[in-house]
């Protein structure tokens, strides 16, 4: 039985628009898009890095892939489903855990670009060690602390971070995912001035080894205090804190993920990160950079999907060909190439305006997340059918049997979560469309907003008019529409042309739902998520023709070509979704879910067993007080 607090739909929604990062203080490429506003000059200079960082990060990228390729066994993780503590010293040694900590406080100061690259070496060494690099400093300790902490608390923790102490962040909780208003972990005042952790946390990656952990809970309103959810760094060996459990999972068989409880866990007030109730949006403006993660570790899989494609299709002969020359199979390894070659682009892009400083990336490390995510998995489930029967057979027995050991099916187990972390592609849905509608809100989201007064009504309308009158016209023609247009871009300006007016159609499209549904526009899901995944392809398109045109000229020729395939793929995609727009099963399907939870259609699930029956409740009741468990924390140095 869930314990949580009720919140309605209004008091959640509340709470996450108060966690949003409101303000718009530099230009946003993705944001213009979902405007109509095409802006390739936005993200095609490429960032001047300075010499001596990308030499190190260069040098380093060398050193990193030589010490993995020679220390690191990926085979022995996935067998033992542990990163041994010899493979975590290696990384230490390195500086893994510094990557992008500056140099005064002993990381390695590296751009966010090297770093990506540095994630995809990690992540095909072993996906699980890939995400514990990343979940230590993309939203663990180091990014927090290094964006909102105070000096002392730099000081204290990111030389600690750059020397090896691992980190994980805590934000979920048993029955909190993305729903923060739910949130039950308590932080309460003592009257010395420090605070009380009090609660339990669930999918802590790292947990169970971090020796710094950054948590998130709610204090209470209090005399000299605003109150509300707070970010905090806590000592992992805090008394009061027992790691009850290391998950298992289908996929990143090494991660070290748990389930953490506290119990009046003390931590000194000037632990906090930022200040009280800050806690959610320091939470979030970390995920602007920490999701480029994500993506990073998707890229590596697909390379390696695509290199074992090749090979593959290259060496395997059915009915007198190699099967990569038969069109059913061809055609999939185009896709790979291409849309391998896409996701890199949006990466490299994505980190570029990131390390530039002069950009607001969070929508475009969003939609990097969420395109390269499921990119990803297409690619390599395409994988494992061009492999067939060895697609799906592990590499232990391939080997066993005298067969090259590829693990195509660990692949597809481990890449499934990214689908899944850091927000669900359902989540990261909404979180795009609520920023891709940002400026009409701004503008007339007094018009629909029920709580809103009849004097703020009437000012909505006049700037609405005033905002549409504009706005409206500058969506009819453009440099799309003109054969010239961008040719001073290089060989891809008939696919700039093509996103310039897909960008215009875009924007047409969500004034159109707005002004069809109003208030109603947040329920229809299925709507905004095509509008998100049509941004997502137009931002991944000129990325590509972008990353295509700066290529060295050995590559040039055949990154073009790379590129024009996967706009031609891309279009398609995009044409379709412009179609189900307005012509889908959107309506019928809700009201058939509907019948399904209201449980008419159970007939439809007879004659087979649920084994899972009577194993425990869907949610875990939590109860408060001491661990009962175990600690199974471990030190690893």
């Amino acid at each position: 039985m869930s314990t949580s607090p009720t919140v309605t739909e209004r008091e959640a929604r509340r709470v996450a628009e108060q966690s949003r990062q409101t303000e718009w203080s530099k230009e946003s490429f993705a944001k213009q898009l979902y405007l109509g506003d095409f802006r390739p000059d936005l993200i095609w200079s490429r960032t001047v890095t300075d010499a001596d960082q990308q030499a190190r990060g260069e040098e380093f990228l060398a050193r990193l892939a030589d010490h993995l390729r020679e220390h690191v066994d990926g085979a022995q993780i996935e067998a033992e489903d542990f990163i041994g503590d010899d493979v975590l010293a290696g990384l230490i040694d390195l500086g893994v855990f510094g990557i992008k900590i500056p140099t005064e406080y002993g990381g390695l100061g590296l751009s966010q670009v090297h770093y990506n690259r540095a994630l995809m070496l990690l992540g095909s060494a072993h996906p699980s060690i890939g995400a514990l690099a990343s979940a230590h400093q993309s939203i663990g300790v180091p990014e927090p602390v290094q964006q909102f902490g105070s000096e002392d608390l730099k000081a204290s923790y990111l030389p600690r971070c750059a020397a090896g102490a691992i980190s994980a962040f805590l934000l979920t909780e048993p029955d909190v995912g993305s729903d923060p208003a739910r949130l039950q972990a308590t932080a309460t005042p003592t009257p010395e001035g420090d605070y009380l952790i009090d609660g339990v946390k669930l999918w802590t990656t790292n947990g169970v080894l971090a020796e710094l952990l950054v948590v998130m809970a709610r204090v209470p309103e209090h005399e000299g205090g605003r109150g509300g959810i707070t970010a905090f760094v806590v000592e992992g060996d805090s008394e009061g804190i027992t790691v009850e459990r290391r998950n298992s999972f289908m996929g990143l068989k090494g991660l070290e993920n748990g389930l953490t409880r506290f119990q009046q866990v003390r931590v000194p007030a000037t632990n906090i990160v930022g200040r009280e109730g800050q806690g959610l949006k320091i939470a979030l403006t970390t995920l602007n950079t920490g999701r480029l993660s994500i993506p990073a570790l998707c890229v590596a899989g697909s390379k390696w999907s695509l290199k074992i494609a090749r090979e593959w299709s290259g060496e395997r002969v059915q009915w007198g060909r190699p099967i990569g020359r038969h069109p059913a199979v061809a055609h999939k390894l185009a896709f790979m190439a291409a849309t391998t070659f896409a996701q890199e682009a949006v990466v490299e892009i994505a980190g570029e305006l990131s390390d530039s400083g002069a950009a607001d990336i969070r929508i475009e490390a969003a939609l990097a997340k969420l395109w390269c995510s499921e990119m990803a998995w297409r690619v390599a489930d395409d994988l494992v059918q061009v492999r067939g029967g060895r697609g799906y057979e592990t590499a232990a027995s391939l080997q066993a049997r005298g067969e090259r050991a590829v693990p195509a099916e660990q692949l597809l187990r481990d890449l499934r979560i990214n689908r899944i972390f850091e927000g669900s592609s359902e989540i990261m849905h909404l979180l795009i469309a609520r920023e891709a509608v940002d400026t009409h809100l701004s503008v007339a989201g007094n018009i629909i907003d029920p709580d809103a007064t009849a004097a703020q009504r009437s000012e909505a309308l006049v700037a609405a008019a005033k905002f549409y009158s504009t706005w409206l016209p500058k969506l009819l023609t453009g440099p799309g529409n003109a054969p010239s247009s961008y040719a001073d871009l290089g060989p891809s300006a008939r696919q700039l042309r093509y996103v310039e007016r897909a960008s215009r159609r875009l924007a047409r499209s969500t004034f159109y739902g707005m002004a069809r549904w109003q208030g109603g526009l947040e329920h229809k899901q299925g709507f905004l998520g095509r509008i998100v995944d049509i941004g997502a392809e137009l931002f991944a398109m000129t990325a590509v023709c972008a990353y295509a045109a700066r290529r060295e000229p050995a590559e040039a020729e055949s990154a073009q070509r790379l590129a024009d395939a996967f706009c031609r793929q891309s279009r398609l995609r995009v044409e379709g979704l412009f179609k189900a727009l307005w012509r889908n099963t959107d309506a019928r399907d809700e009201k058939l879910a509907t019948r399904v939870l209201d449980g008419d259609l159970t007939w439809a699930e007879a004659g087979v067993l649920d084994v899972s029956e009577g194993t425990g409740p869907w949610i875990a009741e939590e109860h408060r007080g001491p661990s009962t468990e175990s600690n199974v924390h471990r030190s690893y140095r």
